[in-house]
């Protein structure tokens, strides 16, 4: 029976918890130190100011957007932190004003600099040489001025329908032939399929400069060429991001996929939430654009730079200087224990567990690959929430159809890609792939994958992949996530009641030993966590080391603050949104809380529970979310495996407690302090770069710092007197994805 989040909020007290907004704007300050972090290559820093962009976008579009909605429908209940919509939104609007201010001046007294140190100019028209702008005129004949259509408001030309986050020029006009007459606003949109940089030169060896020139610029200087007639008074760069939540009844399948892609066109044209617009703005342009947009002065952000710094992600992509990025890092490959190229028979004899990106994602595509060649291989059943646009398992299974069962539940309602997920649906169903849509109401977010094959023995047997990431092979390269290979019968039997459950909406009372939600993920955590405090009361072995992206539901936290009374030590290491308050004396004392932000995503879910001395450990796609445990289908599943269990325990989590290099502890009042000040190593321990070394061969357990003991070097003795061995190298690729809802 589906539990309402309104029964797990009934115990909540709003005085122990931190505001949502908040806690949101300090993880995206995290993400910000990483980019004035003098350690990290400049190209990488570039990145992580880029990631802040993109984060600071879909947070406007969607959390913002969504605290207006509130505020002008006049909802005065309370969030997390007992402010009303009202004065959350002032907090967080006044917050956002400082963040942004922050970001450029990263960008300008930071970055720009460093770029130069290196060779890489942003250059301004004025300090462009002849045949740099002779270069940047060709460009602009050639490429640009075409896909231009300049618009002059008047009577008969309202203003533009501006699309969401579109780069656009608002000019200040006066006809030449009254030179005292009326100003007239001109608005001119750049189309989204142009570079927000332009190269000026190749480099060579001559000339090892990397130079380019900001678009908005380079169109700024041709204006009198497209506003023939008109003095151009002024100029200005501006960005208008737009409420881009998607409102529509639910119905049955088919009509769903309409609805969302109907709805996918309206998201372009949402309310106006957010103006950015360039500092040196003349204040009629700022004016007129606000009053277009109905926008209030709080609304408006002024941008030192670039309007869109997400766009940054450019130079890690275009510049091919390797040096001034993170050294690629190999994966450590899978080698079956058994016989070679046969994941079944070795499946049969033990679990694999992957910690991704240290062990290659490539057993995982083979294992679905395999399925779909495999004629022992009878049916195929698989969840897909994101994947890449040239997925390999999207070809997989359009292959396996031909010969066997093939079933996928695609998640169409994944955030930002709704069109994408549209167009795999589609193209699978006309393959003969039974696609399903999953419960209505529910997300599917759960990562399975299911391979139903008729073994050499005569028997039928299940084998299963469970996740804590999203079936991408991309991101998999700088996400940190974790799969289980197992066909053991009492997670694989209840695998396929899962998904029974996602394609028939066929309910069972127990999916023990898996955790499903929204039926009984919510209370079977809750009862763990209370086993926890039963053990502590009685003097038993209780501790419990939890990693996942946000923590949010008030029930746990509940939970955990009385687990901590009872003297359960509470170790939390949290990416992102946390409104726990850990180290507040008489309520959390016990509880520890730690967010890392580094080379790599941290996205995996990792629940460890000392157990009295009965090491659990599970595993999955959920955190600790109203959203993840009542309004999403998801799954956790146990670590049954010692030696894996070991290896989560004593490796990953181990390393992540350890971490001096890139974590940042909470403090009782909510705010993060870094241990390390992030312009020289001072011996600090990162846990990321431990696991890089320890999947290349290069470091061992003893390498991880332990309270009271020395620690040893990251490369043994042993294992540097041993040759390297050569893998192909992943390839470096910029990381595109947004760090908000991954």
């Amino acid at each position: 029976m589906r539990r309402t989040t309104e029964m797990a909020r009934a115990t909540k007290q709003v005085k122990h918890f931190a505001g949502r907004d908040t806690s949101w704007m300090q993880f995206n300050r995290r993400v910000l130190e990483e980019a004035q972090d003098e350690t990290n290559p400049i190209l990488e820093r570039v990145k992580f100011l880029a990631i802040t962009g993109s984060n600071l976008d879909e947070y406007v579009e969607i959390r913002l957007a969504g605290l207006l909605q509130r505020t002008e429908d006049g909802h005065t209940e309370p969030g997390y932190d007992d402010l009303p919509p009202e004065e959350s939104l002032a907090v967080l609007t006044a917050d956002m004003h400082d963040f942004v201010e922050a970001q450029y001046r990263c960008w300008n007294e930071q970055i720009l600099p460093e770029m130069r140190r290196n060779g890489i100019r942003l250059l301004q028209w004025d300090e462009l040489t002849d045949s740099q702008r002779e270069i940047a005129k060709a460009y602009f004949q050639r490429e640009v001025d075409p896909l231009l259509t300049p618009i002059t408001i008047d009577p008969a030309h309202p203003f533009p329908r501006v699309l969401n986050r579109a780069l656009c020029l608002a000019m200040l006009l006066r006809v030449k032939r009254r030179s005292s007459g009326p100003t007239v606003l001109g608005v001119l949109t750049v189309p989204r399929a142009l570079p927000r940089f332009v190269r000026l030169c190749e480099p060579d060896a001559a000339n090892p400069t990397f130079d380019y020139i900001l678009l908005q610029d380079l169109v700024a200087q041709n204006l009198s060429g497209m506003y023939r007639g008109y003095e151009v008074i002024a100029q200005a760069a501006f960005r208008v991001t737009r409420n881009s939540n998607l409102y529509f009844e639910e119905e049955e399948a088919r009509s769903l996929l309409e609805s969302i892609r109907s709805e996918l066109h309206n998201r372009r044209k949402g309310d106006a939430v957010r103006l950015e617009i360039v500092t040196d703005a003349h204040p009629e342009i700022v004016d007129r654009l606000r009053t277009n947009f109905e926008l209030d002065d709080s609304q408006v952000y002024q941008a030192d730079g670039p309007v869109n710094l997400a766009r940054l992600m450019f130079f890690y992509g275009d510049i091919q200087r390797p040096e001034l990025k993170f050294a690629p890092f190999v994966p450590k490959q899978l080698h079956l224990s058994r016989k070679v190229n046969d994941i079944f028979e070795d499946l049969r004899q033990r679990d694999i567990l992957l910690h991704h990106p240290y062990d290659s994602y490539e057993p995982v595509v083979n294992f679905i690959q395999q399925g779909a060649i495999d004629p022992r291989v009878v049916a195929m059943k698989q969840t897909l929430y994101r994947t890449s646009s040239d997925s390999m398992m999207f070809q997989a299974l359009t292959d396996a159809a031909a010969s066997k069962e093939a079933t996928v539940v695609v998640e169409l309602m994944a955030r930002f890609d709704e069109a994408s997920n549209i167009r795999w649906a589609r193209s699978m169903e006309d393959a003969g792939v039974q696609v399903f849509y999953g419960v209505v109401g529910l997300k599917t977010h759960c990562k399975l994958a299911m391979l139903v094959r008729r073994d050499e023995d005569g028997v039928t047997r299940r084998y299963c992949h469970l996740g804590t990431g999203n079936y991408n092979p991309i991101t998999a390269r700088f996400y940190t996530d974790l799969s289980l290979l197992t066909s053991d019968p009492q997670i694989t039997d209840q695998v396929h009641m899962v998904f029974n459950y996602l394609t028939a909406h066929a309910e069972i009372d127990d999916y023990r030993p898996l955790l499903v939600a929204p039926l009984t993920m919510a209370e079977t955590f809750l009862q763990l966590i209370r086993r926890e405090t039963e053990h502590a009361a009685a003097g038993r072995p209780a501790h419990i080391i939890a990693k996942m992206n946000a923590l949010l539901e008030p029930s746990v936290i509940e939970a955990l603050y009385t687990a901590s009374q009872a003297g359960v030590q509470v170790d939390l290491i949290i990416r992102g949104v946390c409104i726990l308050r850990p180290g507040v004396k008489g309520l959390s004392d016990n509880i520890r809380v730690r967010s890392i932000v580094g080379r790599f995503l941290e996205h995996s879910r990792i629940f460890h529970f000392a157990n009295g001395g009965k090491e659990e450990t599970y595993l999955g796609s959920a955190d600790w979310m109203p959203r993840n445990l009542f309004e999403r289908c998801e799954v956790v599943f146990p670590v049954k495996d010692k030696a894996i269990r070991a290896r989560i325990q004593e490796e990953i989590l181990a390393a992540y407690l350890a971490d001096t290099a890139k974590a940042r502890l909470m403090q009782e009042d909510g705010n993060y302090l870094r241990q390390n000040d992030g312009k020289k190593n001072n011996g600090a321990f990162s846990a990321q770069e431990f696991l890089m070394r320890r999947a290349e061969g290069k470091a061992d357990l003893d390498a991880i710092p332990q309270p009271g003991k020395a620690t040893a070097p990251v490369v043994s003795a042993e294992t540097a007197a041993k040759p390297a061995k050569k893998r192909a190298a992943v390839p470096a690729k910029a990381a595109t994805a947004s760090v908000v809802e991954a």
